[in-house]
């Protein structure tokens, strides 16, 4: 059998164990993913650590993905791992951009940093998680920090770093114009 074949055959295992909360298995560069509904992602996560023929005891990541032009705007991915059985697994949920989900803190402790993080980049609400602050960003900073469309709604000027020159990006929602100017030393040139 093949190994595609293998993991297939342990999604549907997955698939008929966890009832609905699982809606599809597919399995991509050899790797198991799980989309299931974000009100069951708890349930999936304590049944995945806890049963004798899956054990997937660490958290490795937590990942969320931001498509902002979708209902369900947020993608987040829950990475696991199996010493036992030598593999990882991959649950994907979705959530709009106001939706709070269950926190998996009381089954991985390791997940509070992980929803913390997602917690001050994305806005994302984990529900049961008691230490929701910020971790990366300032207290005062207004918006999420990697959310695409806040630069819409007012004017930020943000200093990059390019590898020809550095650069002031000045994101003009009127207009969407782009200016540049170019830095030498610490003096600006006309």
């Amino acid at each position: 059998m093949s190994v595609l074949q293998l993991l297939l055959n342990y999604g549907q295992f997955l698939l008929n164990c966890c009832l609905k909360g699982v809606l599809s298995v597919s399995v991509n560069r050899n790797m198991l993913f799980l989309n299931t509904r974000s009100v069951c992602v708890s349930i999936i996560c304590k049944f995945l650590k806890n049963h004798t023929n899956t054990q997937y005891k660490t958290l490795i990541d937590i990942v969320v993905i931001d498509y902002p032009l979708k209902k369900k705007r947020f993608e987040i991915i829950y990475v696991l791992l199996s010493t036992n059985k030598n593999s990882r697994i991959f649950i994907k949920t979705r959530v709009a951009s106001l939706e709070p989900i269950m926190s998996i803190t009381g089954i991985y402790s390791g997940a509070s940093w992980f929803e913390r993080e997602a917690w001050d980049m994305f806005g994302i609400f984990f529900i049961n998680n008691f230490d929701l602050r910020r971790i990366l960003t300032d207290y005062g900073f207004l918006r999420r920090y990697t959310q695409i469309d806040w630069h819409l709604i007012t004017d930020y000027v943000e200093f990059i770093f390019s590898s020809i020159r550095w650069s002031w990006l000045s994101l003009n929602h009127m207009t969407n114009i782009l200016v540049r100017c170019r830095l030498t030393s610490l003096y600006f040139e006309d």
